[in-house]
């Protein structure tokens, strides 16, 4: 066993760490980012005190958008598994563009990509634009969320087009932004994976090289050689979800034509009045409302109804109103029984909603 060893979260230090642990150079780290409060969670994870497990060559903390953060193991063979699927997938190898924190996989990978590619990263700076014009390289990529997406697509649409490919991931990428960005002319590729997968593994709905997909009574489970080695210093809970080498995930999912569609998480079915509420159906509906630009749905304990199902939401619209669009096409004890309006979803650095603030505000 060896050593972790922290580092700073900004770009810089990032790649020259990960272009030591990729070249046999450097030594395990993981990535601290600049807010006390993210830095104490990556600390409480990670443990650096604790012996390192073997073959581990980075350390990345999961989000803990719905839970606990935990340390996620990553192997240099999984890093550059994930970064040559990637440019197999879309292409060819490429120059990218860092528009997100390194210290989530996301942004880690873009950096991964570039090393493996032989070509230099570009960090964003005060413009998404201007950033995209410092690109040089004869294929060029970036990747982001949705939220990121939807911001650009009303500043910087002709920079969103110059791009070969613009990989969408840290959540679901709503129907209606993925038709606006067909409409407009952006390669907008949806991507399913989360850090334990070494970043996307299933891009538009088909699993990259080198990895497989399947389910078990719908929950999506996922092989392959870009999976991480396990969770720092919990086997028990590693031996929960790595079995036979699948990786047992938390969202369900099915098969529609051979590609994967994600339809949820596992726990998001919630009973209300005695009703079976699929929560993540009711947010979909929710954003097919034209006012509606942005919508969660949660389950909130509750001592009359059990759980109460509470929408939080961009836009005009009124309780009333989005409880009957809602019930236009499914049961009317669906509805949100709250509806909450927000001038913006609260999100993580990661670029996923901070669902644990929302709960604690609707408790």
């Amino acid at each position: 066993m060896g050593s972790l060893r922290l580092v700073s979260g900004t770009p810089d230090v990032v790649l020259a760490a990960l272009s030591g642990v990729l070249d046999g150079t450097g030594t395990a780290f993981a990535p601290v980012p600049e807010d006390p409060a993210g830095a104490a969670r990556v600390r409480q994870a990670a443990r650096p005190d604790e012996p390192l497990e073997d073959g581990v060559a980075v350390v990345l903390t999961t989000s803990g958008s719905s839970g606990e953060p935990k340390g996620v193991l990553l192997s240099r063979d999984a890093l550059v598994a994930s970064a040559e699927a990637t440019h197999d997938r879309l292409g060819g190898p490429g120059q990218w563009l860092l528009p997100m924190r390194p210290y989530f996989v996301g942004g880690l990978q873009i950096l991964t990509r570039s090393l493996v590619a032989g070509t230099t990263p570009v960090m964003l700076g005060d413009s998404f634009t201007a950033s995209a014009e410092r690109l040089t390289g004869a294929r060029r990529y970036t990747a982001m969320v949705p939220t990121q997406l939807a911001r650009y697509l009303e500043t910087d649409l002709d920079a969103l087009r110059s791009f070969d490919a613009i990989i969408i991931g840290g959540a679901s990428m709503p129907e209606p932004l993925k038709a606006q960005a067909s409409e407009a002319g952006v390669t907008a590729i949806p991507a399913y994976g989360m850090t334990e997968t070494g970043s996307g593994c299933v891009y538009a709905g088909l699993p990259l090289d080198g990895t497989a997909v399947d389910l078990d009574d719908g929950r999506i489970l996922i092989k392959g050689s870009t999976l991480f080695s396990g969770y720092r210093l919990r086997p028990e809970l590693t031996a929960e979800v790595l079995r036979d080498g699948w990786f047992r995930t938390q969202d369900r999912g099915e098969l529609v034509d051979g590609r994967l569609r994600v339809v949820g998480r596992v726990d998001d079915v919630v009973i209300s009045g005695g009703v079976n509420v699929t929560l993540t159906t009711v947010q979909a509906r929710l954003l097919e409302h034209p006012e509606v630009k942005d919508a969660v749905v949660l389950g909130v304990p509750d001592a009359e109804w059990g759980t109460r199902v509470v929408a939080f939401v961009v836009g005009a619209p009124s309780r009333e109103e989005l409880r009957d669009f809602v019930s236009e096409v499914l049961p009317r004890t669906w509805a949100p029984q709250d509806v909450t309006a927000l001038d913006a979803l609260p999100m993580l650095a990661s670029g996923k909603v901070d669902r644990q603030s929302l709960l604690e505000d609707a408790r």
